[in-house]
C-alpha cells in the first residue's frame, strides 16, 4: 500500500516549508547569535546547582506553583534592573516572563492586530517585527531614520495623513536603544516629542528594548520610553543579547489591563522554569559585571571589524556607528543590490543579512546589508571580510582593488 501524503491535507495559508539544517558556515554574520567565548558557563552551572538544589522541587507543579506570570525571582531581577538602569518603576507583579521576545511581539499583535489595521514601524527595523505584523493582517507603514533614529517631522507629517484618511494605527512599534540594526540610540528630546505625538493622535507606542544594556562604556542612554509616558507603552525586553540566546526568556512590562490580556493569551503551560530559575540566580550576583564584560569584548569586535571592512572594501561601503549591540548596518553603492550575493556568498562559505529583509520597504534597502560580529573571532572576522570582499568585486566590480583605502563611517 502507497504511503499517505499528509502534505496534500495542510490548511491554507501554511508556511513555505523549512529547509534542513545545513550547519553553520565557515563565516557567519549573521543572526543574532553571541560570542561563546563570553557566555560565563562556570557562573552559570554554579547558578543551575544552586538553585535547582534549594527550589528544584517546584519542578513538579506548572509555572513552579508561582503562576503564569513567570519564576518570581526572576521578574523581581527584571523589575530591579528596569527601575535602576531604565527608570521603569514596576515590582514584580508588573511584569510578564515570556519564551523570548518574539513571544511578546506575537502576544501584542494578537490583542491589537486585526487584519487591514495599519502600525508604524521604523523603515529599517527587526525582521521578525515586521514579518509578524504583516502576518496578522496589518499594513506597515515605514518610519523615516536618520542616524539618530526616528525623524519627529516625518512622523508627524505620516500621522497627520493617516488621521486625513481616517486611520489610528494600532501601534508605533520603535527599537529606540541600539536600534536593530542601526545601533542608534533616540535622543531624549526625540523620545518626548514622539511620545506627545503619538498622545495627541491615540496611537500606543511598542518599545523593543532588546538591547539595551550591552552598550559601549562611553555610552549613556536616555530612560526608556515607558520611564516617561508608562501608559501609552508597551515595553518588551529580553536575555538573549545580554546572556545567551539559547536560553529563551524575555519579559513585557505594561498596565495590569494589557498585561493581564496578555497574560490570557499565553496558553503555552508556562516559559521554560529551569532557564527562568538558572538566569535569575546567576545575574541576581553577576548582572553588571557581566554585562559590562560582554559590552566591551563587543566593542572589540566591533573594531576589528570597522577596520576589516575599511581596508577590504575603502569608500566603497558606507557603515553606521552602532552604540552597542552586536551589529553592524552598512551600505554599498547604489548599483549594487545585495541580493544578488546571497548565494555567491554562500558558495564562498558567508553568510550575511541582506538589507530588504531587515526593511519594511525591500527596495528602499537593496545595498544595505547587515553583519553580526558577536559570533566569530577576529581572526574570522578578517578572513570573512576579505572573502565577503573578493564575491563583491567578482559579482559586481566593488570594491575596485585601487579603492582600498581608510574611510570616514557615515
Amino acid at each position: 500500500m502507497d504511503g499517505m501524503d499528509i502534505t496534500r491535507l495542510f490548511a491554507p495559508g501554511v508556511p513555505a516549508p523549512a529547509p534542513r539544517f545545513p550547519g553553520f558556515p565557515p563565516y557567519n554574520f549573521i543572526g543574532g547569535h553571541n560570542d561563546p567565548a563570553l557566555i560565563p558557563i562556570e557562573g552559570l552551572a554554579e547558578a543551575a546547582a544552586a538553585v535547582i538544589r534549594r527550589e528544584g522541587a517546584k519542578l513538579a507543579m506548572y509555572n513552579l506553583a508561582q503562576g503564569p506570570q513567570g519564576y518570581r525571582g526572576l521578574r523581581e531581577f527584571v523589575a530591579g534592573k528596569l527601575t535602576a538602569h531604565r527608570g521603569i518603576a514596576c515590582g514584580a507583579d508588573d511584569l510578564l516572563i515570556t519564551s523570548g521576545s518574539g513571544q511578546g511581539i506575537d502576544l501584542v499583535n494578537r490583542l491589537l492586530i486585526a487584519p487591514g489595521d495599519t502600525v508604524l514601524i521604523e523603515e529599517f527595523s527587526y525582521a521578525g517585527a515586521v514579518t509578524r505584523a504583516r502576518q496578522s493582517g496589518a499594513r506597515v507603514i515605514p518610519l523615516p531614520l536618520d542616524a539618530e533614529g526616528i525623524r519627529i517631522d516625518a512622523l508627524g507629517a505620516i500621522l497627520a495623513e493617516r488621521k486625513s484618511q481616517g486611520v489610528t494605527p494600532k501601534y508605533l512599534y520603535t527599537i529606540p536603544t541600539i536600534q536593530n540594526p542601526t545601533g542608534s540610540i533616540l535622543p531624549l528630546d526625540r523620545r518626548r516629542a514622539l511620545l506627545a505625538l503619538c498622545a495627541e493622535y491615540g496611537v500606543p507606542v511598542f518599545e523593543d528594548e532588546c538591547y539595551a544594556d550591552l552598550l559601549w562604556q562611553d555610552v549613556a542612554a536616555p530612560p526608556a520610553l515607558r520611564a516617561l509616558a508608562p501608559a501609552q507603552v508597551i515595553h518588551i525586553g529580553s536575555f538573549s543579547k545580554s546572556l545567551a540566546p539559547a536560553l529563551r526568556l524575555g519579559y513585557v512590562s505594561a498596565d495590569w489591563p494589557v498585561l493581564a490580556r496578555m497574560i490570557a493569551a499565553k496558553a503555552d503551560g508556562g516559559t521554560g522554569a529551569i532557564d527562568q530559575m538558572v538566569a535569575a540566580e546567576y545575574f541576581s550576583r553577576h548582572f553588571a559585571a557581566h554585562v559590562a564584560h560582554l559590552s566591551a569584548g563587543l566593542h572589540v569586535k566591533l573594531a576589528v571589524m570597522q577596520e576589516a571592512l575599511a581596508r577590504e572594501f575603502g569608500t566603497a561601503i558606507e557603515t553606521w556607528q552602532p552604540k552597542g549591540g552586536i551589529f553592524l548596518w552598512m551600505k554599498l553603492p547604489d548599483t549594487v543590490d545585495v541580493r544578488t550575493l546571497v548565494q555567491p556568498a554562500a558558495a564562498a562559505g558567508i553568510a550575511f543579512n541582506p538589507g530588504p529583509e531587515w526593511a519594511v520597504e525591500a527596495e528602499a534597502a537593496k545595498s544595505h546589508l547587515r553583519l553580526c560580529f558577536a559570533l566569530p573571532t577576529a581572526e574570522e572576522i578578517r578572513a570573512g571580510v576579505a572573502a565577503f570582499a573578493q564575491v563583491c568585486r567578482e559579482q559586481t566590480g566593488i570594491p575596485a582593488r585601487s579603492a582600498n583605502i581608510r574611510h570616514g563611517a557615515a
